[in-house]
């Protein structure tokens, strides 16, 4: 397997954001505790040293009652003891439900929680650090999870279920099994043979995972929803982390625009089928969309007796998980690390330690196939990054083929009419503009026979242009990265190791983006 590895801001796909979080640009740092370097971590070692015991064990209980119907593989047992010492952290990734994991940044996120777990141990070896995964399992936008890419088709879960995902039934999914072109054990098992999609989820991802000791973490638990209590209640009646996401936005807004919105209220209220947002009218409390109303005294008191009634949107679920867990990190996309900015201020009012944000890794995969074509194109992995004209251009001019270009004839005609044109001026000024406007006309008539040349030669060597489309469409599906669009199977069906080639290739402190290619 040929590695190679470029900057970000090589690809041209990364937001300004992103690279100037990589480049440890100083305007960012206001909205951190620290950069993501493997030295920072030592200060936030100690800073997390304090983590409750107590929550630990609950923790630990949660998890031995969530892992109840999983074959815990020996490293995840080893893990889940592991958790109960008080020099055991975590770095904690998350992602939603996806179907068949959906896109390839979903494992993309848990090895680089794996490989950075490994860095750290190398570099502080008396701690020990444990992966985790927090499933989404309250998020209820099923439009985002119902579906994947496999081989450049489409395959959808329809389904009229609602509220949140993980409380899905896994019915009809067998119908997407059967449309696929081959069998795959792992997630024919899990989904035929669970009572919902949390469940499915955890154990088609601890099959994946279970070797590296990922740990698999549903914060919609009765029992972890109890240490959320104090902030669902000053959620309800003080709003704020309104306030302080507010405030911060306003200072953000000067480098960036704030990804997400902070509201009065940001729970939901989750039951069975239901997923609502939680709004205050004068001294009612009601839920969207349903006929639900508390007054204050009553939710105060099913807040207190039943929290997890309450499910935390995306400006509180970082600090409910970062309340459970003994975590040193948090690993996102780019679209995380940019909210994550805006909460900093949430953690400080409720004493809880801030994070390290770390970029999860960034790939592109190339198959044998691919790599051969990329071969005979005369093309390196990182060329593809150039948009279609530009790699048309660079591989004419490996083929030898003439780079059409009437620029030196559209000099030598300017020059000549501007020769006339001062000519003329002597003589009659009037024809000044009459020159002028045929010396356009020439220059429009070269400006089409450099397009039609080009066309002829484009059409000629139309095999190999069509070659170079394809291979660009097959790596940037839809013109995008390819790790927001395929799917795991597309890579794994044809090679077995591919989760163990990632763990390999991807080094989470470096800030590259990584190119996997296989030997041709």
């Amino acid at each position: 397997m040929k590695i190679t590895t470029l900057p970000y801001t090589a690809t041209h796909s990364f937001s300004k954001l992103v690279t100037d979080y990589v480049a440890e640009e100083p305007h960012v740092k206001p909205f951190l505790n620290r950069f993501p370097t493997l030295e920072n971590f030592g200060e936030q070692i100690k800073e997390r040293r304090n983590f409750p015991v107590a929550q630990r064990q609950t923790l630990v209980n949660a998890l031995e009652k969530q892992y109840g119907n999983v074959e815990k593989n020996p490293a995840v047992e080893l893990n889940m003891a592991l958790l109960q010492q008080e020099k055991t952290f975590t770095i904690t990734t998350g992602h939603q439900l996806n179907i068949f994991t959906g896109p390839l940044y979903f494992v993309y996120k848990i090895v680089s929680a794996i490989k950075t777990c490994r860095e750290l141990k190398k570099a502080y070896p008396e701690n020990e650090f444990v992966p985790v995964y927090w499933m989404a399992t309250e998020d209820h936008d099923f439009a985002e999870i119902n579906h994947f890419n496999l081989f450049g088709k489409k395959y959808e879960w329809p389904s009229e279920q609602k509220g949140a995902v993980g409380s899905m039934k896994p019915d009809g999914l067998e119908k997407v099994l059967d449309a696929l072109p081959e069998k795959f054990p792992v997630f024919e098992k899990a989904y035929l043979e669970s009572q919902t999609l949390a469940e499915a989820t955890r154990k088609i991802v601890n099959e994946l995972f279970g070797e590296y000791g990922l740990l698999i973490v549903d914060g919609d638990d009765p029992e972890l929803k109890k240490t959320l209590i104090p902030v669902i209640l000053n959620e309800l009646l003080a709003n704020t982390s309104f306030r302080l996401v507010n405030q911060t936005n306003e200072t953000l807004a000067a480098y960036y625009k704030p990804q997400v919105l902070a509201r009065e209220i940001n729970l939901f209220y989750l039951d069975a089928n239901c997923r609502e947002r939680i709004v205050q009218e004068g001294d009612r409390f009601k839920v969207l969309n349903t006929d639900l109303a508390f007054s204050t005294e009553e939710i105060k008191s099913m807040a207190q007796a039943y929290p997890e009634k309450f499910s935390p949107n995306v400006i509180l679920r970082p600090l409910y998980q970062e309340m459970l867990l003994p975590d040193l990190a948090y690993i996102g996309g780019g679209a995380e690390v940019a909210y994550w900015l805006q909460l900093k201020a949430v953690f400080e009012h409720y004493n809880i330690p801030f994070p390290i944000v770390m970029l999860r890794n960034s790939a592109m995969y190339i198959n044998k196939s691919n790599a051969s074509r990329l071969q005979k194109l005369g093309l390196k992995a990182e060329d593809l990054f150039e948009d279609l004209q530009a790699l048309k251009k660079q591989v004419s001019e490996k083929l030898d083929l003439p780079v059409i270009s009437l620029e030196a004839q559209k000099h030598s005609i300017s020059e000549a009419f501007a020769s006339v044109e001062n000519l003329a001026k002597t003589i009659e000024p009037t024809l000044e503009k009459t020159v002028a406007a045929e010396a356009q006309k020439v220059q429009n008539v070269l400006q089409m026979l450099e397009k039609k040349i080009a066309k002829a030669q484009e059409t000629k060597h139309e095999t190999v242009f069509k070659q170079l489309a394809v291979l660009k469409e097959k790596l940037f599906p839809g013109d995008g990265l390819q790790e927001r669009s395929d799917n795991l199977l597309s890579f794994q069906s044809n090679n077995p190791n591919f989760i163990a080639d990632l763990m390999h290739a991807f080094e989470p402190f470096n800030n590259q983006f990584v190119i996997l290619e296989e030997e041709v």
